[in-house]
C-alpha cells in the first residue's frame, strides 16, 4: 500500500463516515446562562443561523449540543448557573463542535428556538431548561437519543494495514483527551489535551528518526476520540505497539514523577485505581452515550490471547521505565497496573504513560517545555528500540 493509501486509511479510521472535511463556516462567538424563575436559559451567539442536534444523557445527567460545521471564537468564559453546574466544549468530529452541559438536577427542555440578528445582537440559539422528575428526565433521554455514529470496527471498507511490508514495526501513539474533554489543568494554564498532543508529536518524530518504525497518531489536532475507538485504530493499523500519553494532577502539589501503566483488572494500589477511574471518565466528559458502547471487551481479560498481550505490555513497561528515569523524574514504583479502558486491546501490547504532574511546579515546568517534551520522546524511543530488539532476539 502506498503512503497516500495509508493516510487515507487513517483518515477513514479517525472519522468513520465523516471522512470528508467540511468547511467550518459558523463561528460560536459566545455563550451565556440566565435564570427566570424555575427556568434556566442557555444562549449561544453564532455568526450564522444554526440547527444543532440536541440530546440528553443519563448517569451522569448531561445535555449535549452538537453544532455542525462550526468553530469556537468566544474570548470570554461564561459562568454556568441554575440547573447547569458546569459546561465544556470542543471539536468532537471533523464537522461537529460539541458543547456539554452538566445538569445539577433532573430537567427537560421546555423549548428551544433561534433568534435572528437584531438591535446589536448576533444570531442566537436559545434552550430553556425546566426542572423535572427523574422519570420525565429519563423519558427525555430516551426520546432524544441520537443516531449512533459507526465505530471503527463497523467500517467495512477499511482493511487492516499489511504488517512488515517494508520491515518496519507499526506504532500508534495516542494523545490523551481532546475536544470537549480537556483533561487536567496545570499550573501554567495548559490543558492536558494540549500537552499530550505536543508530547505525542515529539514521540512520533523521535521514533521516525530511527528509520525503524511507521508511526501514527490517533489524533493530530484538538478532537475527541472515544476510548474504544482509540485502541480499535491501533488494531486496524496492524500496530505492534500502542502508547497512550497522559499528564496527571493531584491535590498534593509536592507529588511528582512519571509512571508507566499496563492493564490489569486489579489495580496495584489505591493511586492506580484513582487514576484509572479518572481517566475512564473521559467518554462521559466528552458527551459519549455509554449505553451504546461495545461491551465486547468486558470479558477480554480471561482470554488467553489477551493474557499474552498483557505479558508483552508489562515486558515493554519494565524496559521503558529505566529509560524514562534517565531522562525525567519518575515515581519510585515506575510500573503500575490498573483497569484502563484505553489499554484493553486484545492483541496489541499497550501502555499508558503518565508523564508527570501538572500540579507540581517542577513537573509542570518540564512538561510545558520543548526540552522536557523531547526528553520524554527520547526515553520512549530508547525503550521501544530495546523492546523490539528483544522481540527479534526471541524470534518474534
Amino acid at each position: 500500500m502506498s503512503k497516500l493509501g495509508l493516510v487515507a486509511v487513517l483518515l477513514l479510521l479517525l472519522l468513520g463516515d465523516s471522512a470528508s472535511v467540511f468547511a467550518q463556516n459558523v463561528d460560536i462567538t459566545g455563550v451565556r446562562f440566565g435564570k427566570n424563575g424555575a427556568t434556566t436559559r442557555f444562549v449561544m451567539d453564532v455568526s450564522e443561523p444554526v440547527k444543532p442536534r440536541i440530546f440528553m444523557l443519563a448517569n451522569p445527567r448531561r445535555l449535549v449540543i452538537d453544532i455542525p460545521n462550526s468553530n469556537w471564537k468566544s474570548q470570554k468564559t461564561a459562568k454556568a448557573s441554575g440547573l447547569v453546574g458546569k459546561y465544556r466544549h470542543g471539536l468532537f468530529s471533523a464537522d461537529t463542535y460539541r458543547i456539554v452541559l452538566d445538569l445539577n438536577k433532573a430537567a427537560v427542555i421546555r423549548k428551544s428556538f433561534s433568534l435572528p440578528a437584531s438591535k446589536g445582537y448576533s444570531n442566537r440559539y436559545v434552550i430553556d431548561l425546566a426542572e423535572s422528575s427523574q422519570s420525565d428526565f429519563l423519558a427525555a433521554v430516551k426520546s432524544s437519543k441520537p443516531q449512533i455514529t459507526k465505530t471503527v470496527a463497523q467500517v467495512p471498507s477499511v482493511e487492516p494495514v499489511q504488517k512488515s511490508y517494508d520491515g518496519k514495526r507499526i506504532i500508534v501513539v495516542d494523545a490523551g483527551h481532546g475536544g470537549p474533554d480537556p483533561g487536567t489543568l496545570g499550573r501554567y494554564g495548559s490543558n492536558e489535551k494540549i500537552l499530550t498532543l505536543k508530547i505525542s508529536r515529539e514521540i512520533k518524530r523521535e521514533l521516525e528518526r530511527t528509520g525503524r518504525y511507521r508511526v501514527y497518531l490517533t489524533r493530530d489536532k484538538d478532537i475527541y476520540i472515544p476510548h474504544r475507538k482509540r485502541f480499535e485504530i491501533a488494531k486496524r493499523m496492524g500496530a505492534d505497539l500502542f502508547i497512550s500519553v497522559h499528564v496527571d494532577s493531584i491535590a498534593n502539589s509536592k507529588v511528582r514523577g512519571g509512571t508507566v501503566y499496563t492493564l490489569n483488572e486489579n489495580a496495584s494500589d489505591k493511586e492506580a485505581a484513582r487514576l484509572a477511574a479518572k481517566e475512564n471518565k473521559s467518554d462521559i466528559l466528552a458527551g459519549v452515550d455509554l449505553a451504546e458502547t461495545n461491551n465486547e471487551v468486558s470479558s477480554i481479560l480471561i482470554d488467553l490471547a489477551q493474557r499474552e498481550t498483557m505479558n508483552n505490555s508489562a515486558q515493554f513497561a519494565e524496559i521503558l521505565v529505566p529509560e524514562m528515569r534517565r531522562q525525567v523524574k519518575m515515581h519510585r514504583r515506575g510500573h503500575r497496573f490498573a483497569n484502563f479502558l484505553v489499554l484493553k486491546s486484545p492483541d496489541v501490547p499497550s501502555v499508558l504513560i503518565e508523564t508527570g504532574y501538572q500540579t507540581n511546579k517542577q513537573d509542570a515546568r518540564m512538561l510545558n517545555s520543548r526540552d522536557g517534551q523531547r526528553r520524554i520522546a527520547k526515553a520512549v524511543s530508547a525503550g521501544v528500540n530495546k523492546y523490539f530488539d528483544l522481540q527479534i532476539a526471541l524470534g518474534r
